[in-house]
């Protein structure tokens, strides 16, 4: 597993370097106005209308798939895709129907300070946001199917022409119309599902037109959809109140939350979705084999190697979120205001991204173990603490306020998973995951102090990239000087995998 993580990680930071770039181009041309802010909503709804199919599918296709290609046979498995896949088409068509036959009471529930054109240019953007359902839905369970075939490569792959699509759309959007914007956001995934066809023919898969909801699997699959479903109603419910709340605070708040959040999705998706995306397929097939050991070390490494990855940023981000906004977005049409917002939305943030990485972790590991139930109710336990800090802390921090709302709603919803993981699998290792975090923690805290304490010196003679960046190096090699010496065991695991590959290379060379 530590190998294959490793390789989706690298290319996921390639690919997530591309669709950052994509994001410091938006905010260049655009800023955090009344046009970003309507794009971003326009993406946040079209993403809450798929989400609901979206999720249910990479959470509960996979170990459905798993159990019935061990128990029966892989001829039977694909035609339980084929039926999947019938089913989000027609799903995905009735969800299109109602979103543009609704676009307005969407957008005014999404984004109640919205007036005028950004309220009309919202509408638009959406109409043509939504037709890209079709495709994500097919691209959700390709993936998945290809993910359960040992293909992580390819997935993570199919995000670069994504990314190409849409920062030539934003070329064009700013050199004739903006309407362009939305339509290389659905164009993008149009061409993803293309290019990914040919990959899931080669794994065998043989489609079939079959649309059968008598199937006993795929009942079952839907009965343990249901509360995936209801939990990303939960997740979704608090976008919507940030979102809503972010219009009425300021003009930009959507798009100063939204720059933020991606900025933390950036280093989610490297450092945490590279290690649940192989873990969880495998996690699923030793759940489905009864092995309960093998998935309690999974989950323990997983855990071990997000803290390792995850902490150290954190305590980064923490110190360095101005400057970091400054350096990333700070030219063009994104001013001083922009970047005031966006930095302390980032620094709130920041607190929660080890809560958000872990619940990542764990609600895999209950769906592998076919209960979907548990994170439900984590999900909805978060949203409640999430709602009230919200309205609260909005007050007092304004941006602020609603991304740490986000931060300890999610701290608290990790622990209770942690909690209900105790109860349900006996022995998960917690003592070590805990002596393992609170070196991690030490670590990461020296490191912090030794960079802002060297970024404070340069910057006298140097300007703030220069200052920044030489800072951070620094960070990167003291924390990892300090890890090495504390003997953490998943990073002595990491650094024994590297020597075994290089020297296995170096034998064949």
């Amino acid at each position: 597993m530590k190998k294959t993580a490793l390789i989706i990680m690298l290319i996921t930071i390639f690919v997530k370097i591309s669709g950052f770039a994509r994001e410091i181009l938006l905010s260049f041309y655009y800023g955090a106005s009344e046009i970003s802010d309507a794009y971003f909503i326009s993406i946040t709804i079209s993403g809450t209308v798929f989400s609901f199919i979206g999720v249910a599918i990479s959470t509960s296709f996979i170990p459905m798939y798993s159990n019935i290609s061990s128990q029966k046979n892989n001829t039977l498995a694909d035609r339980f895709t084929s039926n999947v896949l019938n089913l989000i088409l027609l799903l995905c068509l009735i969800l299109v129907i109602i979103a543009v036959s609704f676009t307005d009471p969407l957008v005014r529930l999404f984004a109640s300070g919205f007036k005028g054109e950004t309220f009309e240019l919202a509408v638009l953007f959406t109409r043509v946001a939504v037709l890209g359902i079709f495709f994500s839905g097919i691209m959700f369970l390709f993936n998945s199917y290809l993910q359960i075939k040992n293909n992580f490569v390819i997935p993570a792959l199919m995000a670069i022409p994504q990314n190409i699509i849409i920062v030539l759309s934003i070329i064009l959007s700013s050199k004739s119309n903006v309407i362009y914007l939305a339509i290389g956001t659905t164009l993008a995934v149009v061409i993803q599902v293309f290019l990914t066809i040919p990959f899931v023919k080669r794994r065998n898969f043989r489609y079939n037109f079959i649309l059968d909801f008598r199937d006993g699997n795929i009942k079952k699959m839907i009965f343990l959809s249901l509360p995936i479903i209801l939990g990303v109603s939960i997740n979704e419910i608090n976008v919507l109140v940030d979102r809503t709340i972010a219009s009425q605070v300021a003009i930009g708040g959507v798009s100063a939350l939204n720059y933020a959040n991606r900025l933390i999705l950036f280093i989610q998706g490297i450092f945490v979705m590279s290690i649940v995306t192989v873990m969880y397929p495998m996690i699923s097939k030793m759940s489905s084999e009864g092995n309960l050991e093998g998935l309690k070390k999974s989950v323990s490494e997983s855990i071990n190697s997000v803290n390792l990855l995850v902490v150290p940023i954190t305590v980064g981000f923490l110190m360095f979120s101005n400057q970091i906004i400054s350096i990333l977005f700070g030219r063009g049409a994104f001013n001083e205001e922009a970047i005031v917002l966006t930095s302390s939305a980032l620094f709130f943030y920041s607190i929660g991204i080890v809560g958000i990485g872990l619940r990542e972790v764990l609600s895999r590991v209950f769906y592998s173990l076919q209960d979907t139930k548990t994170p439900m109710i984590n999900a909805a336990i978060s949203l409640f603490i999430n709602i009230i800090l919200n309205l609260i802390l909005s007050k007092y921090l304004g941006i602020g306020g609603l991304a740490l709302a986000t931060s300890v709603s999610a701290i608290i919803g990790v622990l209770l998973l942690f909690r209900s993981l105790k109860i349900k699998v006996v022995d998960i290792r917690l003592k070590g995951i805990g002596t393992t975090f609170i070196k991690v923690v030490i670590a990461s805290v020296i490191m912090g102090i030794i960079s802002k304490s060297i970024y404070a010196n340069l910057l006298i003679n140097h300007g703030l990239t220069v200052s920044l960046f030489s800072s951070v190096l620094v960070a990167i090699i003291t924390y990892f000087v300090l890890i090495y010496f504390m003997k953490i065991d998943v990073f002595y695991t990491l650094i024994d995998s590297l020597k075994r590959k290089i020297f296995k290379r170096g034998n064949i060379s």
